[in-house]
């Protein structure tokens, strides 16, 4: 990516997926290293740069930084050496290598790379490690204060940069010379190079802290290469680093320099202040903080941590992760095409680019308002995640009949003895064609086998989808590179004698938008989020078994109605988070306001880790009196003679009979305040 005026351009945390990032996988120099824009400040100079926790990563495996040699051109620069330089290529990558590669340069009909001449064979010396920085061992709690109280002291979104500048300035006085590792984009030297081999240019160098600029996410500093030369690529000459270094005055950005370890103690404190810089304007600076009025705005900035910990931690699954990441870098990559394009703009503006300006600006809106609806808690669960059903209902077929569908490899007379002689048949070998076949009133009749259906996350007809045998031998499995497993908006549309496997997907692993579905004898292996019935929407389910959700088995949204008959719900809340005591979901999940209509009977909750049924109740009045009611009821089992505990569940519009709800980590029923 290049660098672009008027914004900086560093890694967002995370461009490897929340796991590795928590984990530290990460090598120093990535293959695939993304590169996102970071919030702009007004007028700014482009510059470019790693996050720390890419480096930091690196040195938790090595000792220093591993140098490689690769093919690359460097940029002309000014003077005769530059001059020199510019005819200069660095050497072709040893022959075992390029035989590897399947090609070389040579293959290609533009300039080839050439050979470094004899006397440039000095080879740069590894990078050192840098210093690991503290936030990466830091709790979400730790995060917080550390923004929140330390940092921003309570400030307008108006008085942030300010702030953060304060909080770097004062920590650089602490040493006024130290070594870092300058890492910047190879586009500054390169003018010709492969993409895969070098994420990154790095080099040694000896800091002033002689600061140019105001803002701290725009801090300059005077560097000089430092002895002895070193690089993460062994055969860059020394002289184009003079020489790009002589051009640029020496003064590069701070927030693309990383001090080294070795130092006195007082280098890991500037280490911190730097990464926490950078996470700042990397991560939970947003450039319309200050355009837009925020009575608390260290609120929002905690809501941010939260949300970049729920990534780190897996709360929110990698691919949802991965689509938030997409979402923010869009966004910021259409502001700087806005920017340029304005910036290209040299006189008053034609009527072409002024639509053009405006289209562009909208576009920026709407990526804004999705950014939004991320931060807000409220909003995340079926915000931007899920996209919804767009898909229209057929309806019955023109000529008023319907149709079964045999989904098989080869259909035989013995699978359709038991239908009636006047119904008509349809065979397909593929579970999505037959489901894209359909129209309300069909039937699809699934035979033993293994099976993959994106249609199932676009139930619009009222349809019925059973197999034939034992449910666990009728398996159908998501498509991971898909959101949404199984979808519906039908009116009726029933599902029966199935297993449904989830792989990949983050919607919950049934979603009923609208109408009513019923689930009999399925079993439900869920790896997102487990089955959500959204607001006005009807579910029942009979006969089932529901595990291994990372939320609750059963979520019930505000205004939905949900009948439970029979079925076992077990080991879910499988969250892959730290903060374990703000994790209440288990079994059943009520959210309440207006209350969901929740009738279980005979059912098995067991060994969740949240509770067995919670009750999720924003009203404080309400909480107090009725978690005192189902405390006793969760002792006493389901007894209808406990007349606070009828009456707090008919306030609720909830009926339990005969439930056995046992071992779960949290304990069997309660009301949590939102």
């Amino acid at each position: 990516m290049k660098t672009l005026h008027g914004e900086r351009i560093l890694s967002l945390d995370g461009s490897e997926g929340a796991e590795e990032m928590a984990s530290g996988s990460r090598a120093t120099v990535p293959e695939d290293s993304d590169r996102t824009v970071s919030p702009g400040r007004r007028g700014e100079k482009a510059v470019s740069a790693l996050t720390g926790d890419s480096v930091e990563a690196g040195t938790l495996k090595s000792a220093a930084s591993a140098v490689r040699s690769v093919v690359a051109s460097p940029r002309p620069v000014k003077g005769k050496a530059g001059r020199e330089a510019a005819q200069r290529r660095l050497q072709l990558l040893p022959g075992s290598q390029a035989e590897g590669r399947g090609q070389g340069p040579e293959e290609e009909e533009e300039e080839p790379l050439l050979s470094v001449p004899e006397e440039n064979d000095g080879k740069a010396q590894p990078l050192p490690p840098v210093c690991v920085s503290a936030m990466r061992g830091m709790w979400r709690e730790e995060k917080v204060a550390l923004y929140c109280d330390e940092v921003l002291h309570g400030c307008k979104a108006e008085d942030a940069d300010d702030a953060m500048s304060k909080y770097l300035s004062e920590k650089l006085k602490l040493k006024g010379t130290w070594l870092g590792v300058w890492k910047t984009n190879p586009e500054l030297f390169f003018v010709k190079y492969e993409e895969a081999s070098i994420s990154f240019v790095g080099i040694l160098v000896e800091v002033t802290c002689k600061l140019r600029q105001s803002s701290s996410s725009c801090f300059k500093v005077t560097v000089s290469v430092a002895e002895p030369f070193s690089s993460n690529i062994a055969n860059i000459p020394r002289d184009l680093v003079d020489e790009i270094l002589e051009e640029l005055e020496h003064s590069v950005p701070l927030l693309e320099v990383y001090p080294v370890e070795g130092q006195d103690s007082d280098l890991h404190d500037i280490a911190l202040a730097l990464e926490v810089v950078r996470f700042f304007y990397d991560f939970l600076w947003r450039d319309w903080d200050d355009e837009e009025s925020c009575e608390n705005y260290t609120a929002l900035i905690e809501e941010r941590i939260n949300l970049w910990c729920d990534i780190q931690d897996g709360t929110i699954p990698g691919p949802i992760a991965q689509r938030f990441k997409k979402t923010l870098e869009k966004y910021k990559n259409k502001r700087i095409e806005l920017i340029e394009y304005q910036s290209n703009i040299k006189e008053d503006p034609s009527a072409a680019e002024a639509v053009e300006c405006w289209k562009k600006y909208y576009e920026i809106v709407m990526l804004c308002g999705l950014l939004k609806m991320w931060e807000d808690l409220r909003l995340r669960v079926h915000g931007p995640f899920f996209p919804r059903i767009l898909r229209r209902r057929k309806g019955k077929r023109d000529f008023g009949k319907t149709i079964t569908h045999i989904v098989a490899k080869v259909m035989t007379t013995d699978m359709v003895k038991d239908l009636s002689s006047d119904t008509l048949l349809q065979q397909h070998d593929d579970l999505d064609l037959a489901l894209d076949s359909c129209y309300s009133g069909d039937t699809v009749v699934i035979f033993p086998g293994e099976y993959q259906a994106v249609n199932l996350a676009l139930l619009t007809d009222d349809i019925i989808i059973k197999g034939i045998g034992k449910r666990e031998e009728i398996m159908i499995t998501s498509e991971p590179s898909y959101d949404s497993f199984v979808v519906s908006k039908a009116d009726n549309v029933k599902l029966m004698h199935l297993s449904l496997i989830q792989q990949g997907t983050v919607d919950g692993i049934v979603v009923v938008e609208s109408g009513h579905m019923t689930l009999e004898n399925c079993v439900l292996k869920c790896e997102g989020t487990g089955v959500c019935v959204l607001t006005g929407a009807a579910l029942t389910i009979t006969d089932s078994e529901i595990t291994g959700a990372q939320g609750a088995g059963v979520e019930l949204y505000p205004g939905s109605i949900a009948i439970l008959e029979r079925n076992e719900i077990h080991h879910c809340n499988n969250l892959r988070t730290t903060d374990s005591s703000k994790s209440t979901l288990g079994g059943v999940n009520m959210k309440v306001l207006p209350a969901p209509k929740l009738k279980m009977t005979n059912n098995h909750i067991y060994n969740n880790n949240g509770y067995g049924v919670s009750i999720l109740q924003p009203t404080e009045q309400f909480f107090i009196v009725a978690e005192e009611a189902l405390s006793k009821g969760a002792a006493s089992g389901d007894k209808k003679d406990d007349n606070m505990l009828s009456k707090v569940m008919q306030n609720l519009n909830l009926e339990m009979n005969n439930n056995k709800i046992e071992a779960n980590l949290k304990g069997d029923i309660r009301i949590v305040t939102s």
